[in-house]
């Protein structure tokens, strides 16, 4: 069955399929190693899976409340004061979504207008354009400049007009690894004051920091407070990408509106699984620790095979994602060259283009995910040594 163009919606028009989960589909046809997409090959920890498997013995099998477990919303308070330093009320603040992705787009919803400007730090998580033009607002994207990834100031004031409603920002960051610093959020904190926009920030990575990193939360930073809609969830820090669990904090009317959003994009979040994000929520503080420590040891053993094999990585300070330089290999452009590593080399990753709005801004990157065991690790790294061994010079 065909249909014309015009039963589809111009706002989708140019949306592209998610390149991430096509390089997945595309590493399962050839049983490659998937350093593509961002979740872990391993299971959350135990006395989670325990506390979700109880909750389904125990009769949690039917809708929660549309905003969340009015436990779940207690023990995120607990945990966003104590790590991120923010006071928020479980019952005037908080609503539990479908991950975070579903977070983003229910915070968007909730305080975009049409005609509205969304402010963008790109590289970015492929998501953020496309949640900013559903929504109704139009991106402006700003350039994070290598090789620390920091932005211009200057760049960054030119990008807010008095059509700007907010800035999106994700520290750590996805793609890049960059963790903000106060004083980068102080500055923006000067400029949504002047043109009384709002910052939407997501902390999916907050608690996977490296080399002395330090996570600080938008809403903590003074004159953001009642600023910030900050958003977050299970997926990264408790290795549990498919439950789909995160969470909006937001001053009380915005959560009311994120609350309307939510309630007609989803109804509610997983009611068994947010019994058990409790648990999860209130592991002990060394948890995070060794989490750290857990992938600081898989960020070092992958940029350094990595730089082995010819490609130029740009250590992250946090999250699980290395970009890496592929200018060494000659390849026409990362497109060519992340399909030809899946396709003949077995290992799947993502092309640098994908991150930016200006495409050509990425043509000599890919993207590594590392949140993958040793032994997955070790797999990939036996592939791509073929690339030093000159083996792929024909093709790229």
């Amino acid at each position: 069955m065909t249909l014309s163009s015009d039963y589809t919606s111009a706002r989708t028009a140019s949306f592209t399929e998610s390149v991430i989960r096509e390089m997945t589909r595309r590493n399962n046809l050839v049983n490659g190693v998937n350093l593509a997409q961002g979740f872990p090959d391993f299971d959350p920890p135990r006395e989670v899976i325990e506390a979700a498997i109880r909750a389904l013995r125990e009769g949690y099998n039917q809708y929660s409340i549309t905003w969340g477990s009015p436990r779940l919303r207690e023990a995120i308070c607990e945990k966003v004061k104590w790590y991120n330093g923010i006071d928020a009320d479980p019952e005037k603040n908080v609503t539990v979504t479908c991950g975070a992705t579903e977070a983003m787009m229910s915070a968007l919803l909730a305080i975009i207008n049409p005609g509205d400007e969304v402010i963008i730090f790109e590289p970015y998580y492929e998501n953020y354009g496309p949640d900013a033009i559903i929504s109704g607002a139009k991106p402006v994207y700003v350039p994070l400049i290598e090789p620390d990834f920091r932005f211009d100031p200057d760049d960054l004031r030119a990008a807010f007009t008095d059509k700007t409603k907010a800035v999106i920002i994700n520290t750590p960051h996805n793609p890049s690894g960059k963790v903000f610093t106060r004083e980068e959020l102080e500055i923006v904190a000067e400029l949504c004051g002047k043109y009384n926009a709002l910052v939407v920030t997501d902390e999916i990575y907050e608690h996977i920091l490296y080399d002395g990193a330090v996570h600080v939360s938008p809403a903590a930073v003074p004159g953001l407070q009642d600023r910030t809609v900050t958003i977050s969830g299970l997926s990264k820090t408790y290795s549990a990408t498919g439950w789909r669990v995160g969470y909006v904090i937001a001053p009380e009317e915005i959560t009311n509106s994120v609350r309307k959003a939510h309630d007609f994009l989803t109804v509610g979040a997983p009611a068994p699984l947010q019994e058990a994000g409790v648990v999860a929520l209130r592991l002990p503080a060394e948890y995070y620790t060794k989490l750290a420590q857990f992938y600081q040891h898989k960020r070092d053993l992958i940029c350094a095979e990595l730089s082995n094999a010819g490609f130029i990585p740009f250590p992250p300070k946090g999250a699980y994602y290395v970009l890496t330089d592929i200018s060494g290999f000659n390849a026409k452009d990362d497109v060519e060259f992340a399909l030809y590593l899946v396709e003949q080399i077995g290992v799947a990753t993502v092309p640098g283009s994908s991150f930016y709005s200006r495409r050509e801004l990425g043509r000599n990157k890919i993207r590594f995910a590392f949140c993958k065991t040793e032994e997955t690790l070790r797999a990939a790294v036996e592939r791509l040594a073929r690339l030093s061994q000159g083996r792929a010079n024909d093709h790229v």
